[in-house]
């Protein structure tokens, strides 16, 4: 009997499956310090414990994006390990923050699947949920991904694709327990910009730049311990088309999420990620760009002291944004690698 994980095929799901992931994951400072050099983020709650401890959190939270990718890495093995390309989100609520000395533990569920019509990979669905130490839920969401097939002459199977929401609803939100706005330090935050200042329909360029390393990219993505063989196995990746490695998705959402902080910098909470779509591929060197869109502003029940903001993210590469490209009747622009549509939560006037 073979002794190591060759990961699963496309043959190899079955709806309604349950895996739990291995390789359980203590969060350290270490990795909040390695992943703002990776990202450079300035968030003022992630970034100062004193700050969050105005907020009335125990402390600075570990980013929601670094929990993310965490609670994502655990499932490579067992559900992307032969992925061609990691592909969209959905239905993802951050329902308790993490901080440095939690150990997260991730189990995912199958509930879709697609053959595709080329007979050599197919799209899986699953929901993953990423849980503490104590088993309260950190993270939950839906991904899809393309997953080659072992036998290509394998007959097609039935398509399952589940129904998946637009978009969390406001009312679903969850705001940590403790989290107050009603002291919130705008000038140590960067920024006087509150919910109150944004409106429905506005476009925000946020203007930098970022280059994206070889080192870098695969550096990020084993902190994660994903071990997806596209992102670090050139050797393989020579018979690929683009004869490159690919970057982490993920790896492009944090560097838009630490780029957005120019526009957004009160932003500083993550609650959902209603729709993601990792457009095209990224490969070191790209320049990556950022801008969004405020999609919607909704008010949380019973709170005066913070509201929400739904936003569309865009990232590119080697593109500026000061046109603002997004999606036209054609589809998605050229430059365009990643639409995000995810809620913020901001303090209120």
């Amino acid at each position: 009997m073979s002794k190591i994980n060759p990961g699963n095929y496309f043959e190899d799901f079955e709806i309604g499956q349950f895996l739990r992931h291995a390789t359980p994951r203590t969060v350290t400072l270490g990795d909040a310090a390695l992943y703002m050099a990776l990202f450079g983020p300035r968030f003022a709650m992630t970034s100062s414990d004193e700050f969050g401890r105005s907020l009335g959190l125990p402390g600075a939270p570990i980013d929601d994006l670094l929990a993310f990718h965490i609670v994502f890495g655990k499932t490579v093995p067992d559900i992307s390990l032969n992925a061609v390309a990691n592909l969209g989100y959905a239905d993802c609520r951050f329902l308790t923050p993490v901080y440095a000395g939690d150990t997260l533990s991730t189990s995912s569920e199958v509930i879709g699947l697609r053959e595709l019509s080329n007979g050599q990979s197919g799209i899986v669905y699953v929901r993953s949920t990423g849980v503490n130490q104590r088993h309260e839920v950190v993270i939950e969401y839906v991904r899809w991904v393309m997953v080659r097939k072992r036998d290509k002459a394998a007959a097609a199977r039935a398509a399952v694709i589940p129904e998946l929401p637009e978009a969390v609803a406001a009312r679903n939100l969850a705001v940590p327990a403790g989290l107050d706005f009603s002291n919130y330090n705008c000038e140590q935050a960067g920024s006087p910009h509150l919910w109150d200042d944004y409106r429905t329909g506005e476009k925000i360029d946020h203007v930098d730049g970022m280059t994206i390393e070889e080192a870098e990219h695969m550096m990020a993505t084993r902190l994660y311990q994903n071990t997806a063989k596209v992102h670090f196995n050139q050797y393989m990746q020579n018979s690929d088309k683009a004869q490159r490695r690919l970057v982490y998705g993920g790896h492009v959402i944090s560097l838009a999420r630490a780029l957005s902080f120019n526009g957004l910098a009160n932003g500083v909470k993550i609650a959902a990620i209603n729709a993601g779509r990792h457009v095209a591929p990224c490969y070191a060197g790209h320049t990556i760009f950022a801008w969004s869109e405020i999609l919607e502003k909704a008010e949380i029940p019973g709170r005066k002291d913070v509201g929400a903001l739904r936003v569309r993210l865009f990232a590119t590469k080697d593109h500026p944004c000061a046109d603002f490209p997004g999606v036209t009747e054609g589809g998605h622009d050229p430059a365009v690698i990643l639409d995000l549509d995810y809620w913020l939560l901001m303090g209120r006037r």
